[in-house]
């Protein structure tokens, strides 16, 4: 479980933002979707779930689960390039059949299926920053306001 500490900036009925600093883990991270970068700097906002009952002004810890974020991390940087290579592998094969250069339609089909990888890589993104695992959570209240 990674966690982070940050300051609360604002509440809804079950979500609190907080101020943090971005670190490089924030790249891999699947719930970077509910994070807004502030100033173009190293400080951003993130959505998290406020488990603690957080107020406004309070000093937090964010945690992060790792196996969703390892899941993650496979799902936008592995999957599209095994596919990618399985891609290329079926055009080589498909080439033999069609009696086309096989280097042109592997080069062809490997890209559509790399293509066509990231797009479902967005989509499966989209649903699982909605889903309770993938979001960062308020798990404890270190300072109060």
């Amino acid at each position: 479980m990674a966690t982070e500490q940050g300051i609360v900036t604002k509440i809804d009925s079950t979500t609190a933002w907080v101020k943090t600093t971005k670190t490089d883990a924030c790249e891999a991270c699947s719930a970077r979707g509910s994070c807004n970068v502030m100033g173009g700097g190293k400080e951003m906002e993130v959505e998290a779930i406020n488990y603690a009952g957080a107020k406004v002004g309070e000093k937090v810890v964010l945690s992060f689960e790792t196996s969703p974020l390892l899941k993650a991390t496979f799902l936008i940087y592995v999957l599209p390039i095994l596919v990618m290579i399985a891609g290329a592998f079926i055009g080589q094969k498909m080439a033999l059949l069609v009696n086309l250069d096989p280097s042109i339609l592997s080069a062809i089909t490997a890209f559509l299926f790399f293509g066509l990888t990231i797009l479902f890589v967005r989509s499966m993104a989209n649903k699982l920053a909605k889903k309770d695992e993938y979001q960062p959570k308020v798990i404890r209240i270190l300072e109060q306001a």
